[in-house]
């Protein structure tokens, strides 16, 4: 076996290899981390590396199987982190200038069962500043590129994530997503992500309220069954968050052997307020989604009414930066991008009528997705309207794209993904083809709320239907 197949190989086949020492945690460790050395300059996936911790985590993943202890799921898959999430000891910035030298005393509880299921922690990947928009650049470690194509952004907010699944820099990432921050990346850099149901996993502890209500952890990987198996260990209850609900006892990768023998399913390229869509992300959405009559479930196209939710999203969003960063706005403006300075003016400038407002638009934006379950099992949309892009950057703020004579904006740009933030929905993004210039596009599948069960199984019968995982970026 070559080190290329290696580091492309799934997480749930190196387990396999590591409790027969086939392949060693530390020969998978060390040949993940020789591409690293090589190919994140080119990407920059991972802005904070954790090689000597890795190297140790890996013996020791070994040693529990030499001495024939009880090995846990991820004994020795090597792992990595977004740069959101606390880590006792390691350099956690959040993409900010502001937090550039903290060292957090604890680890986020998601970050905690990943490694006392044995995973081996590979290092931070790149994020945007507290995550505050769906592209990956900041002041302190620059830009994250797409794999596929170098001029390319990778998305984002957990752009370093899904970029360095692509690039075969490690096979599991830790991801969080308040308006798309799983799923478009992961459609950008042709790799599967999901977003769990809202409490799925915990999130404790965290910095402010921004995102608090919105905010999904979650996996992104290459292979279906690795977001399951993930999503095993991380769900759950925990104390310190509020939102977080009791284990549901699903055995997620169980499920997966499993198909569901009656299904409806409902598309839609619109969501009923969406107006730009490029024509090769439609049509292969329109194509892709038939493909699943193959499994004799009922397939049409929906029609599906949301009321533009823009303005609630940005109202709730900008008031929780503008609640958080304040101080910062008025101390150290210098220090934060474009971007977010002009979120939290506009969160500084509304009122509480506003906030009511937007409050009552998300209630009847759930009940509108409500409506739509009680008829459909699956929701089936593209992830985002057009593949990625070069925008413009930090000290001018973004520039989008013009697609036939529309432009688009942040907000139209996560068009078909933050509704699903604001009513909790579980839903995921799978690579559905490619650009004729050889860029991914993805398929966001959206399920009822707390049925991931249903959407990693669709997920799995689109994988096994249209594989994508034989197709790898190539880098000089």
């Amino acid at each position: 076996m070559n080190k290329e197949d290696i580091c492309f190989m799934p997480a749930y086949e190196m387990a396999e290899k590591i409790k027969t020492q086939e392949l060693t945690s530390l020969e998978i460790t060390e040949t993940i981390i020789e591409r690293i050395e090589k190919i994140n300059p080119i990407l920059n996936a991972y802005c904070t590396t954790t090689f000597d911790l890795a190297r140790e985590m890996a013996k020791k993943a070994d040693d529990r199987v030499k001495k024939g202890e009880k090995l846990e799921l991820l004994n020795g898959i090597p792992t990595s982190i977004k740069d959101l999430m606390d880590t006792k000891g390691i350099l956690t910035t959040h993409g900010s200038k502001l937090y550039e030298n903290y060292i957090p005393e604890q680890n986020d509880i998601a970050v905690q069962r990943l490694l006392n299921s044995g995973c081996v922690m590979l290092g931070k990947t790149n994020t945007p500043e507290f995550g505050h928009i769906a592209l990956t650049n900041n002041k302190i470690f620059g830009e994250t590129k797409n794999p596929w194509n170098f001029e390319m952004n990778s998305g984002g907010s957990s752009g370093g994530a899904a970029s360095s699944v692509a690039g075969g820099l490690g096979p599991l990432a830790l991801g969080s997503d308040g308006g798309g921050s799983i799923r478009v990346p992961s459609s950008c850099c042709g790799v599967y992500g999901l977003k769990p149901t809202y409490g799925r996993i915990p999130s404790y502890p965290r910095i402010g309220i921004n995102f608090i209500t919105m905010d999904h952890y979650g996996p992104i990987v290459r292979y279906v069954k690795d977001a399951a198996l993930m999503l095993n260990i991380m769900k759950g209850h925990h104390p310190g968050d509020n939102n977080s609900f009791p284990d549901d006892d699903i055995d997620y990768l169980e499920i997966l052997k499993e198909k569901p023998k009656i299904l409806k399913i409902g598309y839609s390229t619109t969501l009923g307020f969406g107006k730009i869509l490029d024509d090769e992300v439609k049509n292969n959405i329109l194509d892709k989604v038939q493909m699943f009559e193959q499994f004799e479930w009922d397939v049409e196209e929906a029609k599906i009414k949301i009321r533009n939710p823009e303005s609630a999203f940005k109202t709730q969003v900008s008031i929780g930066y503008a609640y958080d960063f304040q101080k910062d706005f008025k101390n150290r403006l210098e220090d934060l991008s474009p971007d977010l300075i002009a979120t939290i003016k506009l969160g500084l400038n509304n009122s509480a009528m506003n906030f009511g407002k937007a409050r009552e638009k998300r209630k009847q934006l759930y009940e509108t997705l409500s409506r739509f379950f009680m008829e459909y099992d699956i929701l089936i949309t593209p992830t985002i309207p057009c593949p990625a892009f070069k925008p413009g950057w930090l000290d001018t703020g973004t520039t989008f794209p013009t697609i036939g004579k529309k432009s688009l904006s942040i907000m139209t740009w996560m068009t078909y993904t933050y509704p699903f933030n604001m009513t909790g929905l579980p839903a995921a993004s799978i690579p559905s083809g490619w650009t004729n210039s050889g860029l991914p596009i993805g398929m966001q599948i959206v399920g009822k709320r707390y049925d991931e069960k249903t959407v990693l199984q669709v997920s799995k019968a689109f994988e096994e239907i249209a594989p994508w995982q034989d197709k790898r970026p190539e880098f000089n």
